[in-house]
């Protein structure tokens, strides 16, 4: 093809996409991707396709590939109008990670996509550090993403993330709360605070308006600053619940995400039976009363909404409880006894 001597020249850069920055992009994260591999992982940085040995698999007795998608939301609006991007990475592979993990699934792999107004070597940089952080504590190999720069239709500081994880379970141990009856214990693991879900409310009422105090330090919240609380990455549980698993005979488990502990707890119930929370019997942090007094909410819609500060929940038999929360213990986490499994119709509800 050859171009009219009398048509303006104009070039992919000329029209936004700079293509040297993303090579340099990529290079810049190379480190960071290959950090996360695991010796299944195939091939490096670049191909066409991530590609990753199934011969895990080999080691079950019917493997079962449990699939989850996610993004950040709008979580990643503060971290751009606060210029800090190395976290929202986190809770990316979070939100995927400990999706599949309810059912008993190993993260294997993980895939991103960002897509973001004008391509920035630094920023994509720090974003890509963050999800490379994320696998590391989930166990799963970075295999593959995608930059899309869109000029045009993003502005140049905006940026979008999706992430894509793959996991395995053997069939016979899978989780999936077939077995849950009344007298069941529910154990709860704490969380670092609001996770990745009810930002868009967190934004309409603490951030817009109050940007200039984001970065002060609060005695209401032990001399963090707002911006530092707001910004607290999801808390990954694979590796601390995977072990428990294998210690004790868990029933049933749940990501306690948008929906807050009322509409994700009952996704795991059978529907002869309900979940009785006690509230008080965990520590709430502090940016949960802000958020309420803010929005004018009620107890029920809060729990309606946000995690309240139990970000994973299981369903383990009374007899099985004491051994369950040893090796959550043992793993380093704080779990707390937070209610039971009474009958019912499939429902949570609160004492």
């Amino acid at each position: 093809m050859t171009e009219r001597d009398d048509t303006p020249r104009t070039t992919y850069r000329d029209a936004g996409v700079d293509t040297a920055e993303g090579a340099r992009a990529v290079n810049a994260i190379r480190a960071a991707v290959r950090s996360t591999y695991r010796p299944e992982v195939l091939g490096d940085i670049g191909g066409f396709g991530g590609l990753f040995s199934a011969k895990t698999l080999k080691e079950m007795d019917d493997p079962v590939l449990v699939s989850g998608t996610d993004g950040v939301g709008t979580k990643l609006r503060l971290a751009q109008l606060l210029d800090r991007h190395d976290t929202v990475g986190i809770d990316l592979v979070a939100m995927c990670a400990n999706d599949i993990l309810t059912c008993g699934a190993e993260p294997l792999f993980f895939l991103d996509y960002i897509a973001i107004g004008e391509l920035k070597t630094d920023r994509v940089e720090q974003i890509v550090s963050g999800i490379a952080e994320g696998c590391r504590q989930a166990g799963c190999a970075l295999v593959g993403g995608e930059m899309a720069e869109h000029p045009g239709t993003m502005d140049p500081d905006d940026y979008d993330l999706s992430g894509f994880c793959v996991g395995a379970v053997d069939r016979p141990k899978m989780v999936d709360g077939s077995t849950v009856s009344p007298g069941d214990v529910i154990l709860g693991l704490e969380s670092s605070g609001v996770h990745s879900n009810g930002y868009s409310l967190v934004r309409k009422v603490l951030v817009e308006g109050h940007e200039e105090e984001l970065g002060l330090p609060r005695v209401d919240l032990g001399g963090a600053t707002l911006g530092d609380v707001l910004l607290e990455p999801t808390r990954i549980y694979v590796r601390p619940v995977l072990a428990t698993v294998r210690a004790a005979r868990v029933k049933a488990m749940a990501h306690i995400t948008g929906g807050g502990i009322t509409e994700n707890l009952d996704r795991v119930l059978p529907g002869e039976c309900d979940a009785e929370v006690v509230p008080g019997s965990w520590r709430v942090p502090r940016v949960f009363d802000l958020i309420a007094e803010a929005a004018g909410l009620d107890d029920d819609e809060m729990y309606r909404t946000f995690n309240m500060g139990v970000g994973f929940m299981l369903v383990v038999d009374p007899g099985d409880a004491p051994a369950a929360a040893a090796a959550l213990q043992k793993a380093g986490e704080r779990v707390t006894e937070i209610g039971e499994i009474v009958e019912g119709s499939g429902g949570v509800r609160y004492r």
